[in-house]
């Protein structure tokens, strides 16, 4: 049966022709058949495990890990690659221990150590993760994490990714020429033919500038859609199950203004407690969320 809160979003998930998108680009439809939205007993289990932190579990109100990941099409036995997950690893706990009851691998792709340039630091909080792994093969199987950056890529071989996920980054991309475009093409080379990428993304208001929009955390949907379609991708499906009619985008501190940082001091600014209230009342970002598919053969 249909979780009542998918019902409700069904609508606004998918896309189909009688569906009129404001953007100046055009919507590609893939073959790939509808999302299945039903139960997965294994997945809302690991997310409502003992083993994701309590702090990490109320961000799940503005998340929706079950709905997002239904909608993304995760399934039991895949090779599902993270972009970035970051030592919050907030995707990471519900991904890894999934795939692993699953038959499935996790791969987190971070910090490219064949870089001189990387920083000890970002060494550090890479083998923490590895060695996090490691001390854990019961919950976590073969996850592993492997080399990723502008100069090595995604390290891992050609087709052999069935999902890649990247959860907001882009405003940081989007801010160091040609880097978006590199790093899409990587995903479409180790993705399968078939295989997903699916973003979450902090979203800006239709038709504004990039250049203008990153550094405050947030990039225009068409920007994202644009990137993936330049690499071969086809835009699948959109979704504002993630949404936030709240956020205006126009925060002291961009996007880290709001949780879950909640920054309230830079550059001389501090927020009253007024102003901090009124940002925690409208909780976490606005977000697309959008799924894309390599075409096989038959789809070209």
């Amino acid at each position: 049966m249909m979780r009542p809160a998918l019902a409700a979003l069904v609508s606004l998930a998918l896309l189909s022709p009688s569906v009129t998108w404001a953007q100046t680009f055009p919507i590609e439809r893939g073959q790939a058949a509808r999302p299945d939205f039903s139960e997965d007993d294994t997945l809302q289990a690991v997310i409502d495990s003992p083993l994701r932190s309590a702090e990490a579990r109320a961000r799940d109100a503005f998340r929706h890990p079950f709905e997002s990941l239904t909608f993304w099409g995760l399934r039991p036995g895949m090779t599902v690659v993270e972009i970035e997950p970051g030592a919050g690893a907030w995707w990471t706990d519900i991904l890894a221990p999934y795939t692993a009851s699953t038959g499935g691998r996790y791969v987190a792709a971070w910090v490219d150590t064949t870089n001189p340039q990387t920083s000890q630091g970002a060494r550090d909080a890479r083998a923490a993760l590895q060695a996090r792994f490691d001390a854990d093969p019961s919950t976590f199987g073969p996850a592993t994490v492997v080399d990723f950056g502008p100069q090595s890529g995604v390290g891992l071989p050609d087709q052999s990714a069935d999902m890649v996920l990247v959860a907001r980054a882009f405003h940081n991309w989007a801010r160091a020429e040609g880097r978006t475009d590199r790093y899409m093409a990587e995903f479409f080379r180790v993705l399968k033919p078939g295989g997903y990428l699916v973003v979450e993304q902090h979203r800006a208001a239709d038709g504004t500038d990039v250049q203008a929009t990153a550094p405050t955390g947030y990039v225009p949907e068409a920007y994202v859609i644009e990137a993936a379609q330049r690499a071969g991708f086809v835009l699948e499906a959109r979704s504002d199950l993630n949404a936030n009619p709240m956020d205006g985008r126009d925060h002291p501190f961009g996007v880290w203004t709001l949780p879950p940082v909640r920054r309230s001091t830079q550059d001389g600014r501090t927020l009253t407690g007024a102003e901090r209230d009124h940002f925690d009342a409208i909780g976490e970002s606005d977000r697309m969320t959008l799924r894309f598919v390599r075409p096989t053969a038959a789809d070209n």
